[in-house]
């Protein structure tokens, strides 16, 4: 049937029979699973994850969310280990395989391998009486009752259940090694996340002019020092100090409030006491203030002395949201 109703209705049973397979997941989380965490921790060497069809994309998943949270991970597609990829593996490493029925061709070949290579084997299963469970020394239990496939074939609720129990492994390893944001942001130094973290206003201004005048310069030279450094504002110094910035929205004030301007000075127009941060601000914190109060140029100092300038954009141009 296609109308909407029955439409939605598969949606809804998809959903909730894929729910009630992680569901089920708590009663199989066991001291295999404590056990091979506290392993993981000691290990001096890497966690290979290896598995053939739907199982080998959710490995590679698996393996992409513990690299990024701290425990060195490599992929291994079981059907190309036994071709010359087990050569991946090294002295200190471990090995996951997972499959839902533990009893595919290809683990039965791989598995003999890796234990008479004399490696520990993790088995993230959907079948306990399989032979991937009787060789594993820790067994991860996915199994589920039922696919939400109508025909009970394509991998669905099954393949849930391993992504989640894979993602429990990775936060009950990040709990334990205490792994922080700060951590987290030095292996995403790329990412949105990691420049929120380490992105700091003295990496931004240091690649634009710095913009100043004396409180005593005419209206001319204020014009001409806020275009020639492109940054919309200008900071004003008296006696070598900052005492204030003009920005390109005080020019049209004056030039709306002042029918002769020529006689005009910085210090007729400026605005004293202006918003200004340390070079070590980060620059996730500079854009909640500038936008906490309406500004779009914060001046960047290192106690008195005046650094430079930096506009909004170059925060937006950084990548920070």
């Amino acid at each position: 049937m296609t109308n909407k109703d029955s439409i939605k209705k598969t949606a809804i049973e998809t959903i909730q029979q894929e729910a009630n397979a992680v569901e089920g997941l708590k009663e199989r989380v066991n001291s295999d699973f404590a056990d091979l965490v506290k392993v993981l921790l000691k290990n001096k060497g890497r966690l290979i994850v290896t598995g053939i069809g739907k199982s080998a994309i959710i490995a590679s998943k698996i393996v992409a969310t513990l690299n990024s949270t701290g425990t060195p991970s490599v992929f291994m597609h079981a059907a190309d280990a036994i071709h010359g990829d087990l050569g991946i593996i090294r002295k200190d490493d471990l090995v996951m395989c997972i499959s839902k029925s533990g009893n595919t061709p290809e683990i039965k070949v791989l598995v003999p391998l890796i234990k008479s290579m004399g490696h520990q084997l993790v088995g993230l299963l959907g079948n306990r009486n399989s032979f991937l469970a009787k060789q594993a020394d820790f067994i991860l239990d996915a199994t589920v009752e039922k696919e939400a496939c109508p025909n009970n074939l394509a991998p669905t609720s099954s393949t849930t259940a391993q992504m989640v129990l894979g993602d429990a492994l990775a936060v009950a390893l990040i709990e334990a090694r205490g792994f922080t944001q700060n951590d987290f942001a030095k292996l995403h130094p790329g990412g949105t996340l990691g420049k929120q973290m380490y992105l700091r206003v003295s990496d931004l201004y240091i690649h634009n002019e710095k913009p100043v005048v004396d409180y005593q310069d005419d209206i001319r030279k204020v014009i001409v020092e806020i275009s020639s450094k492109r940054l919309g504002a200008t900071a004003v110094k008296q006696d070598g100090k900052v005492i204030g910035i003009v920005t390109d929205g005080d020019l049209r004030r004056m030039l709306q409030e002042n029918d002769d301007v020529d006689t005009l000075k910085a210090a007729d127009i400026l605005t004293v006491n202006p918003k200004s941060l340390q070079a070590d601000t980060l620059a996730v914190d500079a854009l909640d203030i500038m936008r906490k109060n309406n500004i779009t140029q914060v001046l960047i100092m290192n106690e008195d002395e005046y650094l430079g300038m930096v506009h909004l954009h170059d925060i937006l141009e950084a990548g920070i949201l």
